[in-house]
């Protein structure tokens, strides 16, 4: 570890730098470590699947589309070769149970309460067995209205597959995540038993949503006070900015940022902009109306709850005294941190402030800057989805490398909830198919069937807001419709490029008016770069990398689609198909490919053929100056991508139907994939040699139908090398 002298308006401190990543917390770590948020996540990747039309619509609001069936009981939605941590599942109330969670080929059966007869649901439900998923890591469909929600953790050496017993109404996302092998994690990835409970230590940090929980002023760091805060009393101008704090005590990490408002105040509040800009950039990284900074989409309290919002790290409370807003992610600086609030269009009198702020102890270039990016969309584009965020055009744009971690977001000011079929779509670090791709917007805030239009809070998700339909409204307040959801344990690491996207109603023809707030971390540095790139069927290309292959297929053009939702709408083309070629095997492929030496791992990417399924294969590699040697031939892991643009679709009528077989097949055949090759086979080599030995999977799409046509599909490889960040603050810079 280095020393970097970071210069500071009064005084000179030397503050580390690291040349090794951080550690990755796993588990139930993931929630023990959360002050661990900011830090990079080097070696981990995260993924977002679930039951969505393949066609780009809506069909059956993106429920019951499996991959495969292996029988009329056993419907498969995920399946996924490790090592991993599957960190969230989300279903439409009891619909798909009893579930099956096949980790490293053991069979565990998840079901929930209301599965013995489920045309006579259970109030008070719970997920069976119940000691195993205990609230606040589990909640189903009478506290969430309308889902069953699971934050336990589920870890996996080798493999995970997930499947539904039942298929009516089989609605499902689930967030995991994948580990470099001999990445830095908190703890080894040990396969989920099915019989150990979580930690309670984990519950009762957890159930402290809606408190304080950051540490208090006085808190003691070795001999020395480590947490001070600073408090104050303002007036909010019309129409312009007040400084709430300027902190040049750094670096620091803002642990608490706190305010206390009259209950009289709350709509000309909810109207006012918090900015926060770090270190003197150029522009603020927290810009945002500060009801929907905190989780509402405003403050006005329709039915005299306690809480509008009651999640982990933020919360919105009314009392007597007034209306308590707190908010408790950590926020490193490294010189400056200006805390401004920016009045709407009158002046709010007696706002109460606190910002709690602690010495920065971790090296400079583990952590990264608070974001909090506010987009107004007051008139969608129809068959577009809404873009909440693309790096490259935020904050001077460029590579950033950090974290995903939520959103908050208003979906109509006209209590309008027919919006929420629109799904979330993720891209990070150029891939073209969305890493995450989810099954509507109220399932992504936590919710089920537009949560019956009811509000609801909890830890990691909510509907604050907005009353159940527009004649049901109080008042134009009352009409805003507004949801959050926040990451932790799920939360979704980057390398150089995020593009968070929502999609606006079903097939993106929504016309209602959006505003939401994106949650990350980042710095305007990389994490992974672009060290080479294999075109594979151009003879240049394949020359140039030594690409030899001798089974493989002469190249071939294809003119396909990404899954980037639908392609016309009212007969306007949206995503036109375009063209590429490639080819397919059922033998071996190998190719060199260049990286930088002082890499920390690999990341490798493959465009392909999705017509082609289940493809599989062992991943080998050699140094690129000793693969003539059958000894240097080490094996990387398991590159697997189950399913393929055809799948099945079962969605009968009835509670109970029996599994239905209707094949469907996109017209989507590109499709990006990803696999992460370790340190130990990378490290200190400016070149290796891959070997891709395609291994078949003959399972047919269901029992009785005729084993498709495998091969193993390569149209494209991009290496990506993972590096520490090397931060710039101002002239000073902090590399290795």
């Amino acid at each position: 570890m280095g020393l970097l002298l970071v210069l500071l308006p009064s005084v000179i401190r030397a503050a580390p730098v690291a040349t090794e990543p951080p550690v990755i917390p796993v588990g139930l770590d993931a929630y023990r470590m959360w002050e661990h948020w900011p830090e990079q996540r080097i070696g981990v990747r995260a993924y977002m699947r679930s039951t969505y039309d393949r066609r780009g619509g809506n069909e059956g609001a993106d429920a019951s589309h499996f991959l495969y069936q292996l029988g009329d009981t056993a419907n498969v939605t995920l399946d996924v070769a490790g090592p991993g941590v599957l960190y969230f599942a989300r279903y439409n109330h009891w619909h798909g149970s009893p579930w099956h969670y096949d980790v490293d080929g053991t069979d565990h059966v998840v079901q929930e309460s209301s599965t013995a007869d489920p045309n006579h649901p259970i109030p008070g439900s719970t997920f069976l067995p119940q000691n195993l998923f205990p609230n606040p890591l589990a909640w189903t469909w009478d506290i969430t209205k309308g889902a069953d929600l699971l934050w336990v953790p589920i870890a996996f050496e080798r493999s995970l597959q997930m499947a539904y017993e039942r298929t009516h109404y089989g609605t499902g996302y689930y967030i995991y995540h994948q580990y470099m092998p001999g990445a830095k994690l908190s703890q080894p990835i040990q396969a989920w038993n099915g019989q150990t409970p979580p930690d309670n230590g984990v519950l009762d940090l957890i159930n402290r949503s809606g408190t304080d929980i950051a540490p208090q002023a006085g808190t003691l760091e070795g001999d020395k006070i480590g947490v001070r805060q600073q408090t104050g009393t303002l007036t909010i101008p019309a129409k312009a900015a007040v400084t709430v704090l300027d902190l040049n005590a750094a670096p620091a990490t803002v642990r608490a940022l706190e305010f206390t408002i009259p209950r009289d105040k709350s709509e000309d509040f909810s109207q006012a902009h918090l900015r926060i800009t770090w270190d003197g950039r150029p522009t603020p990284s927290v810009d945002a109306p500060v009801a929907l900074f905190y989780g509402a989409g405003s403050l006005y309290n329709r039915d005299g709850r306690e809480y509008l919002v009651k999640a982990f790290a933020t919360h919105v409370r009314f009392d007597d005294a007034g209306i308590h807003l707190g908010c408790y992610f950590p926020m490193p600086f490294f010189r400056s941190a200006q805390i401004e609030l920016v009045g709407g269009d009158a002046a709010v009198e007696g706002v109460q402030w606190s910002v709690r702020y602690a010495p920065l102890t971790e090296p400079i270039n583990y952590v990264t800057y608070f974001h909090a990016t506010y987009k107004d969309f007051p008139t969608p584009e129809a068959g577009r989805d809404l873009v909440l965020l693309d790096t490259r055009e935020t904050e001077g744009g460029g590579d950033w490398s950090g974290n995903f971690i939520g959103t908050s977001w208003i979906f109509s000011h006209r209590a309008v909830l027919g919006t929420l079929e629109g799904d979330p779509r993720f891209f990070f670090d150029d891939s073209l198919t969305p890493q995450a791709q989810g099954t509507g917007t109220e399932e992504w805030g936590g919710g089920g069937d537009y949560w019956g239009g009811q509000n609801m809070t909890l830890p990691f998700a909510g509907h604050p807001t907005g009353a159940t339909r527009p004649e049901a409204a109080k008042n134009d307040e009352d009409k805003i419709e507004s949801a959050y959801r926040f990451l932790l344990a799920d939360l979704m690491p980057f390398g150089n490029h995020a593009v968070i996207h929502l999609e606006h109603g079903g097939e993106n023809q929504s016309t209602e008016h959006y505003e939401t707030v994106t949650y990350w971390y980042g710095v305007p540095s990389p994490t992974l770069l672009k060290t080479d790139e294999l075109d594979i069927g151009s003879p240049v290309s394949e020359k140039e990398h030594q690409y030899l292959s001798p089974q493989a297929s002469p190249p071939y053009n294809l003119t396909s689609r990404y899954e980037w939702g639908v392609d016309t709408l009212n007969g306007k083309e949206v995503y036109p198909a375009a063209p590429d070629r490639g080819r397919t095997t059922e033998g071996t492929s190998e190719f060199t490919l260049r990286l930088v030496r002082n890499n920390l791992g690999v990341l490798l990417r493959r465009k392909l053929d999705y017509s082609y399924p289940n493809q599989r294969a062992e991943f080998y590699v050699a140094d690129a100056g000793a693969s003539n040697s059958p000894a240097a031939w080490q094996l990387a892991g398991i590159w697997y991508l189950a399913g393929s643009n055809t799948c099945v679709y079962s969605n009968p009528r009835d509670e109970l139907g029996a599994a239905q077989h209707n094949v469907q097949t996109s017209n989507r055949r590109f499709r990006d994939d990803e696999f992460m090759i370790p340190r130990s086979l990378t490290e200190g080599r400016s070149a290796i040699r891959v070997r891709v030995k395609f291994t078949p999977v003959n399972l047919p799409l269901f029992p009785g139908q005729p084993i498709p046509e495998l091969a193993w599909s390569e149209m494209r490889y991009t290496a990506y090398c993972y590096a520490m960040p090397q931060l710039k603050l101002g002239a000073v810079a902090a590399a290795p």
